[in-house]
């Protein structure tokens, strides 16, 4: 797996919201006690319940935050990309972690622990109003999650999930928008808060309209349009 030098990590921060704000001389101080940790593919990086000692940064790869309910029901909150970063509530509070991280794919963490950060933090305002800009947005998500779980039923919240998908991850080809993110059938299905055999089904009907192909695990949509249509409300 590749190295990367303090150049690129240091982009990579000053490219994120949270460390925008800051000086390069704050973000090269963050750097020298951060540390990196690789995890493979399907690896559990942290769970529930887990001391909260810091965040971590994608530096390659792909992070899956959700959790598993008593009765063994998993949902999936969010896909962190590479560049982006998780595990800001344990940072601020130092409780346990509030949901489980999983390696998708290969993945390479820059980790930014409490006990470091929290010193530099205090002298550091900016990044504290930051961090409650991030938090406000994470309860914002966590708020429309709610709402499509309470109201929408299942062709519009996969329609939305694809959508969402497709801004985040899409490359256009001749036949539309790909997906270039790998997600399983019950990892979509997580995402929604249904089941498996729910998300096959919606597929297969999408396919047989000819509004997506699927290969290799793979999702195009080839009309993006009318996915995005049936993610509308009904009125």
């Amino acid at each position: 797996m590749r190295r990367f030098d303090p150049v690129f990590k240091r982009q990579l921060l000053l490219q994120h919201d949270l460390f925008r704000c800051i000086s390069g001389k704050d973000v090269d101080a963050i750097l020298a006690f951060a540390g990196e940790r690789r995890c493979k593919n399907g690896q559990t990086i942290f769970q529930k319940g887990d001391p909260g000692s810091g965040m971590m940064a994608v530096l390659l790869g792909n992070v899956r935050i959700g959790t598993v309910s008593e009765s063994g029901k998993e949902i999936v909150f969010k896909v962190v990309e590479t560049g982006g970063i998780f595990g800001e509530i344990a940072l601020l509070d130092g409780r346990p972690r509030t949901a489980d991280a999983t390696a998708i794919g290969d993945c390479v963490l820059l980790v930014i622990e409490r006990r470091d950060f929290v010193p530099f933090l205090e002298k550091s305002p900016q990044v504290a109003i930051k961090m409650l800009e991030v938090m406000c947005d994470r309860l914002r998500q966590t708020s429309l999650l709610v709402e499509d779980l309470a109201l929408l039923d299942l062709p519009q919240r996969m329609a939305r999930l694809l959508v969402r998908l497709g801004a985040s991850y899409g490359r256009r080809t001749r036949d539309g928008l790909r997906i270039d993110l790998k997600l399983s059938q019950k990892d979509l299905g997580n995402l929604i808060a249904t089941s498996r055999e729910s998300i096959n089904k919606q597929l297969r009907a999408w396919q047989d309209e000819e509004l997506i192909a699927v290969e290799n695990g793979y999702i195009t949509l080839l009309q993006p349009q009318q996915i995005a249509d049936y993610g509308q409300p009904a009125r």
